[in-house]
């Protein structure tokens, strides 16, 4: 059964649900050229473009419902999953000594590879396990000392050589492979920790 629950806020947002979809948004967006559907954890959109009608937008969403449907079960079946990696791992009952952990690591690494920053920081980031920015200051995710050490080391290093190469192009993934061996695959490995559910 398939309910429609229209909230409008200025005739730019329309709330329906679709049986196995706890609520599914349709709202106009001035971005996008097509009618467009993004399955996220706890939440399903459908972008509208500008002259397209939020009815259009609700019949798209109910036309692909089986499509909406399977990729919803599929994304709880994935978080599922990552709960049970995360049961596993320790939890972090004294911040300072993961801080310490990830900073000895991360000057180890450095002292070996040649590969230096200018700055470190630590922090409970909610998104990203690191980032580098364009002046070599590392940041670095605390829960990384959660992880397996490889994976540790794997976002370590990733960091540092982006201090002597920016963006993801072929060059970078072949100079993190010197370092890693085979950089995609830990990568995907990461990926199964989702940092959210941290």
């Amino acid at each position: 059964m398939i309910t429609l629950c229209m909230k409008c806020s200025m005739k730019n947002v329309m709330n329906m649900d679709i049986e196995g979809v706890a609520n599914v948004i349709v709202e106009r967006s001035d971005r996008c050229r097509h009618m467009r559907i993004t399955v996220s954890p706890g939440s399903v959109r459908v972008s509208v473009p500008r002259g397209v009608s939020l009815e259009a937008g609700r019949a798209f969403a109910l036309a692909r419902r089986q499509w909406i449907q399977k990729h919803v079960a599929r994304i709880k079946q994935r978080e599922q999953t990552h709960k049970e990696l995360l049961h596993d791992l320790p939890p972090i009952t004294d911040v300072n000594a993961a801080r310490d952990k990830i900073i000895t690591r991360c000057e180890e690494l450095s002292r070996k590879t040649g590969l230096s920053y200018t700055r470190l920081t630590i922090r409970n980031q909610k998104t990203r396990w690191g980032s580098c920015s364009s002046a070599g200051t590392i940041s670095l995710n605390i829960n990384l000392a959660r992880l397996p050490d490889k994976l540790l080391d794997y976002v370590i290093l990733h960091e540092l050589v982006h201090t002597r190469i920016k963006g993801h192009g072929r060059a970078f993934w072949d100079e993190l492979d010197t370092y890693v061996g085979d950089a995609k695959s830990l990568r995907l490995e990461l990926r199964q920790y989702l940092l959210r559910l941290l």
